[in-house]
């Protein structure tokens, strides 16, 4: 019997119409036919991670149900950021992109693949995935038992803007 995993996607955007590309991420997430987009944080605006030459980002996180296996959704974010234009760049780590979706947790799984790794390696430590998704779920715990609140307390988040409300 195959049952649905509740995932938690990042989503990020720094190139052209920023707000434009995560609503728009958000709304091929709702209508993909293996995903049921549960519910999205608000928009947040941040500083680039790495490299400061580069436009600001508008994040947000969503959360999903899927009946896909993590590499096979994994497959299904690329196609959505390959549909807005991302283009992957060889040794360019944190670079400006159009669209940018990463899969943050696989349900309570511990994914550690070479194309795949899960709960995201990053995550604890970026206050524009912590915040989004504590509004989702401000009572998570993560597969090593590491409560999100915690996380969250140990970053200062005055580098987030809200941008808007969710839908």
């Amino acid at each position: 019997m195959v049952h649905d995993t509740l995932c938690y996607i990042g989503i990020g955007s720094n190139l052209g119409d920023s707000v434009a590309n995560v609503q728009s991420a958000l709304k091929q997430l709702s209508i993909h036919n293996q995903l049921k987009l549960l519910s999205h944080s608000r928009l947040y605006s941040s500083k680039p991670h790495g490299p400061q030459n580069q436009p600001d980002y508008v994040n947000a996180v969503a959360a999903i149900t899927t009946e896909l296996t993590g590499i096979d959704l994994l497959h299904a974010l690329f196609y959505i950021e390959n549909n807005h234009g991302r283009e992957r760049l060889p040794n360019q780590r944190w670079g400006p992109r159009t669209l940018d979706l990463d899969l943050l947790l696989y349900g309570n799984d511990v994914i550690n693949e070479p194309d795949l790794k899960v709960p995201h390696p990053h995550m604890q430590e970026r206050s524009f995935v912590t915040f989004p998704l504590a509004e989702l779920n401000p009572e998570l715990i993560l597969p090593d038992g590491t409560h999100l609140q915690d996380c969250k307390s140990k970053l200062a988040g005055d580098d987030l803007f809200v941008l808007d409300s969710p839908d």
